[in-house]
């Protein structure tokens, strides 16, 4: 029987191409749902988030009994869990974009605004750029070293640096990837990424934390 893999809406996410990016890296068991009992009984789980972090916090937390089961099922019963781009944000204490909005604190840390060091990098951060692996990175290759499409304007500042997996650089060192545990997030776009995102979704469906 096909794992259940929970793909969250929560009406802030790239959902379609997220889904059928998993079930091309092989998840047969993709459902997209809301619903907080199928997220508490799901085998693994995966937050996208597209737009702003407040606009994303609000949407999640709009959906009564949806934070706790994700909470449950991940924090308590140990379920894998993947964040993209918003969704990775999310893990952090708060995001600073519209005022301070608080985050789910999975992964203490604040999300700001990439400064512009240099007047030619541009912001936001789009396009192809590396992905440069930590010595903190998540054993079992879940995150390999190569090139992933990234679209953001903020970016995450873990409190703990063990927590970051991976770096890019776009005018200094921007965090491509944190992990933490059962806990993985990624900054770039996994289901724009082509072979590099299609393989890191399949060894996610694989992973064994």
């Amino acid at each position: 029987m096909a794992e259940v893999v929970a793909l969250v809406d929560y009406g802030a996410g790239n959902l379609h191409s997220v889904e059928n990016a998993l079930k091309a890296a092989g998840g047969a068991g993709v459902t997209v749902t809301a619903d907080p009992d199928v997220v508490r009984a799901a085998d693994r789980i995966v937050l996208p988030g597209v737009g702003s972090f407040k606009a994303c916090a609000e949407g999640l937390r709009a959906i009564p009994g949806l934070v706790d089961a994700m909470a449950e099922r991940v924090q308590v019963g140990g379920a894998p869990f993947l964040g993209i781009c918003v969704g990775m944000q999310l893990l952090a204490s708060r995001g600073v974009e519209h005022g301070i909005t608080e985050g789910l604190g999975w992964i203490p840390g604040e999300v700001r605004l990439i400064e512009r060091t240099d007047p030619a990098i541009k912001v936001p951060h789009m396009g192809w750029n590396d992905v440069a692996l930590t010595p903190h990175a998540p054993a079992g290759d879940l995150i390999e070293p190569g090139e992933a499409y990234f679209l953001h304007s903020y970016h995450f500042v873990p409190e703990d640096g063990r927590a970051i997996a991976a770096m890019t650089d776009h005018g200094g060192g921007l965090v491509a990837a944190v992990a933490d545990g059962n806990v993985v997030g990624v900054q770039f776009h996994p289901e724009k990424s082509q072979a590099y995102g299609l393989a890191l979704l399949s060894r996610f469906l694989e992973w064994k934390p």
